[in-house]
């Protein structure tokens, strides 16, 4: 089998650019064995780092086998170990490798809502990570799964992927992402100290208050590939209505033509074309999982069509996204709940006005 040079400088950004890793770290791994190759690379850049890598290896089928079998005190539990590697880590990689991201289908929600129940405390220590700047980083490794979830050819959506990342000429990626970070960093400077954000695109009308809130440059370094800035709105203050143009994927589950009402901050009438039963359940997750937690642009110009998963979609350039629930508190966000689920809008039609000024129209920036 040839070894596809992208692997290799995906590796060697992971961990020179993303996580900064350092002589003496001790760095986690943690795939499914879908992802050997990656996994193997990203081994070798900890290694002449001086790290020491330690990886953690999920093999196919034991996450549905949980799903379908597992009593509801299983579901319920937290897996210890997983919370030592978050605590433990200097840095921590997450490689999404599904080899199949249907299974769940037809598992009853509340199966599912338990399930992510249990995650909350895994998923605060990480946002506890991330609040206090220590490295971790989403990525994702090509399989068929995702490609046929993108309507593409695996070697169709394996160039998709690596063009997304800055992978696909031999320039050095950090380089090119340290550019990216600068552009956006210019938007995120205007954006200081703004106090409100009106949004509208057809089937959508909706504002909130970003006073006392600050936006995050997603440059490359918590997800990989990124290309976004995002910031938590202030709980209590959206309102208006929005209509998602794409696909909502998560946990394995999908819903379609997601309209959602929002008055004084949660939301209050919601639809879908598809999965609206599904969309129920994790509305009544927790108490903060009718709250938006997250308010953001995408940016990324080599995310150029729908795939169905959210690590992409909500990076496309042109583009805004909205997540359900947990809020991110290095920006300021104080919603707590076990889901974090972005959803995407289409903004080619549309534009964003912040304090009265218009900052985005037609899915461009105009500052």
């Amino acid at each position: 089998m040839i070894e596809d040079p992208r692997i290799a400088r995906m590796a060697k950004a992971l961990v020179e650019y993303s996580l900064g890793v350092q002589a003496g770290w001790t760095v986690t791994i943690s795939a499914t064995t879908a992802a050997m190759p990656l996994v193997q690379a990203v081994y070798k850049q900890v290694l002449v780092a001086g790290g020491h890598p330690y990886v953690l290896l999920e093999p196919p089928g034991i996450k549905d086998l949980m799903l379908r079998i597992g009593s509801d005190e299983q579901l319920s539990r937290v897996d210890p170990f997983k919370l030592l590697m978050l605590d433990k880590s200097d840095a921590v990689l997450d490689i999404l490798s599904e080899e199949n991201t249907r299974s769940a289908n037809t598992v009853d929600p509340r199966r599912q809502a338990l399930t992510q129940q249990a995650r909350a405390a895994l998923g605060n220590l990480s946002m506890d990570r991330i609040t206090k700047g220590q490295p971790r980083c989403l990525t994702l490794f090509p399989t068929q799964a995702y490609a046929q979830d993108a309507e593409m050819s695996l070697s169709e959506f394996e160039d998709f992927v690596f063009h997304a990342c800055l992978l696909d000429s031999e320039e050095d990626p950090a380089d090119r992402w340290r550019q990216v970070s600068r552009e956006q960093q210019r938007i995120v400077d205007w954006l200081a100290g703004k106090k409100e954000v009106h949004v509208e695109a057809p089937g959508t009308d909706l504002t909130m208050s970003i006073e006392g809130r600050n936006f995050v440059n997603s440059d490359g370094k918590r997800n990989f590939p990124s290309g976004e800035v995002f910031t938590s709105p202030v709980e209590d203050t959206v309102r208006g209505h929005i209509t998602y143009s794409y696909p909502a994927s998560y946990n394995g589950r999908t819903v379609q033509g997601v309209k959602l009402t929002f008055e004084e901050g949660r939301v209050t009438h919601f639809s879908a074309e598809q999965g609206e039963g599904y969309l129920a359940a994790m509305l009544d997750m927790d108490e903060g999982a009718r709250k938006l937690g997250e308010f953001a642009i995408g940016t990324n110009t080599g995310v150029t069509r729908i795939t169905r998963n959210t690590l992409f979609d909500e990076k496309i350039a042109g583009t805004i996204h909205c997540a359900l629930g947990n809020a991110y508190p290095n920006a300021g966000g104080i919603n707590k709940s076990a889901i974090h689920w972005d959803m995407v809008t289409d903004m080619r039609e549309g534009r964003v006005v912040v304090d009265g000024a218009t900052m985005y129209e037609a899915g461009k920036f105009v500052i």
